[in-house]
Order: C-alpha cells, then structure tokens, then sequence
C-alpha cells in the first residue's frame, strides 16, 4: 500500500527533524526543505499529498510558497508560525492554507490536524477519480474504465460499438447529436448513409438499458435531428 508523502518546509533543522520523527512513526514518507525555493523544487520532482509550512523563512518565504503552490496544485497545506497574531493567520488562510498552528506547539497536536485534512484530502480525491471514471444517470451507471453497466442494480451486456455510442451520448448530456455525429465518433470514419446503421444500434442499445424500448427513458430520439441523453437525467 502507498504511503502519503508529507513535505515539511522549515528554515530550522530541529522542527523538521522533529516533525519527520512523529510522522515517519505514523507511517509516512517524509520530504524536507529549508525554504520555499527548494521546497518548489521538491514539489516538482516528487508526489505530495500534504505541506507543513513555515511562514517565517529567507529566500522565498511560507506565504510566497504557498501561493505559487496554489498555482499549480490542490494538496493541504498547513502553516507554521511563531507569531500569534490575528492577521497572520488570516494572510496565511487568504493564501490558501487549509490550517494554521504556531510555535511552539504540541507535535501529536500537528500529526492530529495532519491526519484530518489528508482524510479530507484522500476523500475529495477519490470521489474525483471515481466521477471521472463512472457516469450515473437515474439508475444506471456507467463504467468508462471497466466498460461495465447497471440499470437498477442489474448489469447489462453491450457491444463495444453500442458501448462507444452510449458514452458517446453519456457524455454528452443534453446535446443532440445526428447520425451521422454519431457514426464518424464512434466508427472514426465518414458517414455515408450511415442513418439506418446509428438507429440499427440505437435500438440494440435500448433493448437492453430500457424497461420500455418503446417509450425510451434514457436514449430520446428528437425527430429529424438526432438523439439525445437528457442533461440532468
């Protein structure tokens, strides 16, 4: 199982020491840098899931990292800080930090904060990569990795041509798209009479996805035009 890889920004060798210790016995992996520019340069050349930052650094500063990392990337980031004032804080947050501790503070404290925004973190993430890869509308849902469907709970067998076609369609919601759309991105070649071949399939495709092929639910055919899956199913 892959570890989360934590990088621990800090001008002072004993915090990141420090810091390293309590995470790598929770189990992470664990990047240092001494400031902002390397810690850039760590980000470019390793995966990192979460960033203890320090403000307080020379070079490029915590509040300067934080916003070119926020140019590019989306992982938590939490700020180390010795001050204690109000506006500190709400400078580090306006930046896009997701938490704020100062110094001195508790290291069991840090890992706490640490592990609930990776939970958040790890959370959104995998959502993200399960809506890119599952299509869902009304009660069936689409598989683009596996090529699997379900209607209602039940999996439904489709040629890959009426699979390409119900993607094609799936992801596409609200549009209508002619036959002859339809058969040159689906057969990735042009369409020559290609009508009666698009609706030979589409009625395949009904015939297994809809309880009532004659009163489609999903596949809409909009006359003289094309076919259409509704936007918000």
């Amino acid at each position: 199982m892959t570890k989360e890889t934590i990088l621990v920004v800090d001008d002072e060798k004993e915090i990141r020491d420090l810091i390293t210790i309590y995470l790598k016995n929770e189990g992470y992996e664990v990047l240092q840098a001494s400031d902002g520019e390397e810690g850039l340069l760590l980000l470019k050349q390793h995966k990192v899931h979460l960033i203890v930052l320090d403000i307080m650094m020379p070079h490029v500063d915590g509040i300067q990292m934080c916003r070119k990392v926020r140019e590019i990337a989306e992982m938590p980031i939490i700020m180390l800080s010795a001050k204690t004032q109000d506006m500190d804080k709400i400078v580090g947050l306006t930046m896009g930090a997701d938490d704020y501790v100062t110094k001195p503070f508790n290291p069991l404290e840090l890992i706490a904060r640490i592990k609930s925004q990776l939970r958040r973190y790890l959370k959104m993430s995998s959502a993200e990569i399960q809506d890119a890869h599952e299509i869902e509308i009304g009660d069936m849902r689409i598989n683009i990795a596996t090529h699997e469907i379900a209607v209602a709970g039940q999996k439904v067998k489709l040629t890959p041509r009426e699979f390409s076609i119900l993607e094609l369609l799936a992801r596409n919601q609200g549009i209508v798209m002619s036959a002859q759309q339809i058969y040159e991105r689906v057969w990735q070649e042009e369409a020559f009479q290609s009508d009666n071949t698009v609706m030979v399939h589409i009625r395949k495709i009904r015939e297994r996805i809809e309880s009532n092929p004659r009163n489609p639910q999903y596949i809409k055919t909009v006359w003289g035009v094309g076919y259409k899956i509704e936007k918000d199913h």
